[in-house]
């Protein structure tokens, strides 16, 4: 499947047009014989890519100590127990920063405390922290977590995640693209009974079918 993989990536970054910006290339994910509204069925993975994603990601530490200084380094913002109380106290505060930033660490004993001042902002979207242990290392966390995408289908059959940008190689794209296929297939039920199409494409380009 990776050949075919690689000639639908190649043939999507050709055949998109020119822009005046950096796009992403996207996977469209086509689910089938499976009930979505049963949750415990739903997608909602968080996948390591091999190639990484090629754009930024915007990744916020609550922590604080040595984790926030060593956090310092890595992270876009490092916010302690005194910001986080803030933010509790202003939820338009609290939505700009859940809705720009792509995923939030923070320290294990501060869970509670985000789950009481930010739960109900983070919750909805799909962004709690990823709980950082006394002996996780916060610089590996972060730099793994840049090369991390999320999938999360909800109740959707059709879903969608970024797996690289325009100007990427198309054997990488097509190795990202590899991993997030082999992952679904060993959570999903059925295996690869449950995956649909799959359609690759960049932000603006027609959408390319990968072929099974």
């Amino acid at each position: 499947m990776a050949d075919s993989i690689e000639e639908a990536v190649s043939r999507a970054l050709s055949e998109a047009p020119e822009r005046n910006f950096r796009e992403t290339v996207d996977l469209a994910i086509n689910l089938r014989d499976i009930d979505l509204d049963d949750p415990s069925n739903r997608i909602d993975e968080s996948i390591v890519l091999p190639s990484g994603t090629g754009q930024e990601t915007y990744i916020v530490v609550f922590a604080e100590g040595e984790t926030a200084v060593r956090a310092e380094d890595v992270a876009d913002e490092v916010l302690d127990s005194d910001d986080l109380e803030e933010l509790g106290d202003n939820d338009d505060e609290a939505k700009d920063l859940a809705d720009k930033t792509d995923f939030f660490v923070a320290e294990a004993n501060l869970m509670q405390d985000i789950g009481r001042y930010l739960g109900t902002v983070l919750g909805p979207r799909g962004k709690m922290p990823t709980p950082l242990q006394p002996d996780d290392d916060v610089v590996d966390t972060v730099e793994r977590m840049k090369n991390t995408v999320q999938l999360r289908s909800r109740d959707r059959r059709t879903f969608h995640t970024r797996v690289g940008a325009e100007d990427m190689n198309a054997d990488d794209i097509a190795d990202n693209i590899d991993v997030i296929v082999r992952r679904l297939e060993a959570d999903l039920e059925k295996g690869p009974l449950n995956l649909g199409d799959l359609y690759v494409k960049t932000t603006m380009g027609p959408s390319v079918e990968v072929p099974a």
